[in-house]
Parts: C-alpha cells; sequence; structure tokens
C-alpha cells in the first residue's frame, strides 16, 4: 500500500520537510485556497505538483475536489458548476493526478464538539458528545424538531449542558462544529447557519439521492475518459445531523451509490473511522464487499459509547479491528496485482491522531497532528509488514 499523508498547503503549519522524517511518500492534498465551484486551473496544480515533487513525494490523491452547495440542493443553474468541475478534472488528470476523494454531505464535512477532549495517558483527541450537539442543536440553533433525535436522557444533560454554560463556552462548541469545514470558506455563525440551513429545508433523503445521482452521471463518464478514479467519503458521523439527510453511511447506501452509476471510476474512499462511528457496521466487511471498487483509504479508530457519543481512539485500539482491516485492504491489492494491474497499490493515510507530545505546544488542525499520526503510520506499517510477511512466507 502507498503510505500517505494530508497536506494542506499553505494553510498547513507542518511543513513538508517534517512529513518527510515520517516516512509516507504520497501527499494526499487540494487547492483549498479556491472557492467552491471555481475551476482549478492548469498554472495551479502545476504549482502544487511541483512543491510536492520538490520535496520528494508524489501527490497521490485529491482531497478533496469540492462539491458546490447548488449541486447538492439541485438548485439554480448546474450547468456552469458541472463544466467548471470537469474542467477541474481534466487540469488534474493533465498533471498527472488522477484519484479525487470527495463527499456529498451536506453544508458540513465532519463534525465534532470537542476538538481537545482528553485521552488517558495525556494528549487530546476529537470527540462527538451526543449531549453537546442536543445542546447545540436545540438551545442554540433553536431547532426544536431535533428534540426528536435524541434520548429523553440525553436531551436532560444537553439542557443541563446549557443552562451552566457561558458564553465561552457556547462559542467553543460552536467554533469545534464548524472546524471539520475544510479550506477557508463557509464558516458560519448562527444565523448564518440558519440560512444555510433553510436552503435544505425541502431536501429530504430521497431529494438527496437524485440529486447526488445526477452529479455522478455528469462526472463519472468523464473520469472514464480522463483515466480517473473517484471514491465518496462516507458521512462522518454517518446519521442525519442538523436536520440533514446523511446517505453515505452504511454498506446499503454505498451499495446504491455503486450501482447509481455502475462503473468501476465510481468508487470508495474507505474511511475506518466515518463508518466505525456507526454501531450497525462491521468495517472489514464493509470493505470485504466493496474491496474493488476501494480506490484510498482512511485508517483511523473511534470507541463508541451507548448515547451515539464517540471519540477518536488510537489506530490500534478502538472498536474497529484494525489488522482484520488491513488485511482485507492487501488481500484486494495481492488480487489486483495478481490480475496484472499496474495501479494495484492502494494509497492510504493515517487519518487523525491524537494530539500528545510536542503536538500539544503548537497550533495545528484540528485532527492533524503531526506526532499522533507519525505513530498511527508507524503502527499501521506494523501491521501491515506482519501481515505482508506473513502471506509471502505462509
Amino acid at each position: 500500500m502507498i503510505e500517505s499523508w494530508r497536506w494542506y498547503g499553505d494553510l498547513d503549519p507542518i511543513a513538508l520537510a517534517e512529513v518527510a522524517q515520517t516516512g509516507a511518500r504520497g501527499i494526499v492534498t487540494a487547492l483549498h485556497e479556491i472557492p467552491y465551484g471555481e475551476v482549478w486551473g492548469t498554472e495551479a496544480i502545476a504549482a502544487r505538483k511541483a512543491r510536492v515533487s520538490g520535496a520528494g513525494f508524489d501527490w497521490v490523491v485529491v482531497e478533496s475536489l469540492p462539491i458546490h452547495e447548488n449541486i447538492k440542493t439541485g438548485t439554480g443553474d448546474l450547468a456552469p458548476l458541472f463544466a467548471n468541475y470537469r474542467q477541474s478534472m481534466a487540469n488534474l488528470a493533465a498533471n498527472g493526478i488522477t484519484t479525487i476523494c470527495y463527499n456529498f454531505m451536506p453544508l458540513l464535512d465532519w463534525t465534532r464538539t470537542d476538538l481537545t477532549a482528553p485521552v488517558a495517558g495525556g494528549g487530546t483527541c476529537l470527540r462527538f458528545e451526543a449531549h453537546r450537539m442536543a445542546a447545540f442543536e436545540v438551545h442554540m440553533l433553536g431547532r426544536r424538531e431535533a428534540e426528536a433525535d435524541y434520548t429523553p436522557d440525553v436531551l436532560n444533560r444537553a439542557a443541563a449542558w446549557y443552562q451552566q454554560a457561558t458564553e465561552g463556552d457556547r462559542d467553543a462548541l460552536l467554533a469545534s462544529i464548524m472546524a471539520g469545514l475544510p479550506g477557508a470558506f463557509d464558516r458560519y455563525d448562527i444565523p448564518g447557519l440558519r440560512r444555510a440551513l433553510a436552503g435544505y429545508a425541502d431536501i429530504d433523503r430521497t431529494a438527496l439521492r437524485a440529486n447526488y445521482k445526477r452529479f455522478l452521471e455528469e462526472v463519472i463518464p468523464a473520469a472514464n475518459d480522463l483515466g480517473m478514479r473517484f471514491c465518496v467519503h462516507p458521512d462522518d458521523p454517518p446519521r442525519d445531523i442538523l436536520g440533514l439527510p446523511r446517505i453515505v453511511s452504511d454498506a446499503d447506501d454505498i451499495g446504491w451509490i455503486m450501482n447509481a452509476v455502475n462503473a468501476p471510476a465510481n468508487g470508495l474512499t474507505l474511511c475506518a473511522g466515518s463508518l466505525g462511528a456507526n454501531p450497525a457496521n462491521d468495517v472489514p466487511a464493509i470493505a470485504a464487499r466493496f474491496a474493488d471498487r476501494i480506490h484510498f483509504a482512511h485508517l483511523r479508530n473511534v470507541r463508541k459509547d451507548a448515547d451515539g457519543s464517540f471519540e477518536e481512539a488510537a489506530h490500534l485500539d478502538g472498536d474497529t479491528d484494525m489488522v482484520a482491516l488491513c488485511a482485507v485492504l492487501l488481500a484486494e491489492e495481492a488480487r489486483r496485482r495478481d490480475a496484472g494491474r499496474a495501479d494495484h497499490a492502494i494509497p492510504f493515510r493515517p487519518d487523525h491522531g491524537h494530539h500528545i507530545l510536542s503536538d500539544l505546544d503548537r497550533t495545528l488542525i484540528p485532527g492533524y497532528p503531526l506526532i499522533g499520526r507519525l505513530r498511527g503510520l508507524a503502527e499501521l506499517r506494523g501491521v501491515m509488514r506482519a501481515l505482508s510477511h506473513g502471506r509471502a512466507h505462509g
């Protein structure tokens, strides 16, 4: 597998020279500075690739080429947005970059309520606390319909938290929820978030699926022509949130997507953490079912609570059997290699990580520390090396 590292370009306080010391040789990046819906120009792509190559890396995956919200809601004249998207694809392909990770989550990307939850032994992690999310939805946002999404116990704890929370506590909660948005665009205050949510008032699961299918029909034929691979990232968390439908949360959702436009280019980013936050998901089994459509993998782990809360665990210590998952991915690589595919290797990156040691003294992108991800990469590297050795000598 191709050991890779997510890097945010000029927005990233971690330098490529530091990444080089992790041993990773693939870079996963994007042009986060370009607003959604605008074309990624050839010169900008080439400049980013030159920086990556000049530091000794290959740019192996785009994460991500964002989808404009109008495409998700199906509103306005979408032809220019689809044309711009396909042009960005063509410009990436012209620079030899052919794998695109993307998501179809309405409005928000990954969502957490705490960016610095303590972990045993010291350090911090990202956490989704059910009662804090309920407090945000019901008491701060004023979305009373949210009461139906939580148990009475969670709602009671939400009310208690809100009553004792300071203005600083509430501001910190909003900032944590907004932190999952990549790049420099579309951060919301409470009134702004209410207005943005209003744009989804008439969008239910069926409507969002229809808009997603239209997107796939617009871009996957172009991906086939360009020799590109698209890989959808699962919802994070894998549940409806803020009244917004989530449609990439389990095996049934993934199966629907793969069949909506049934082509090898229409694939999956196997995110162990996102899928693992749903108690009903068996992540290694999902990986095995869709192995031939996995074009990219995010390897991280989560530890779940009964009330719907979860937090980022150490890469080998959460609820997902990471060794079993790695075995599935290595077996799929071997199958592709045996079939004579030159592109048999699957890029992966250690996703998220605990903020530990010197990470705690730096201002870093939440969830993307240096030492914490290095620890995860080293652990995953060891697992894969052992499994590969066993396969070769078994």
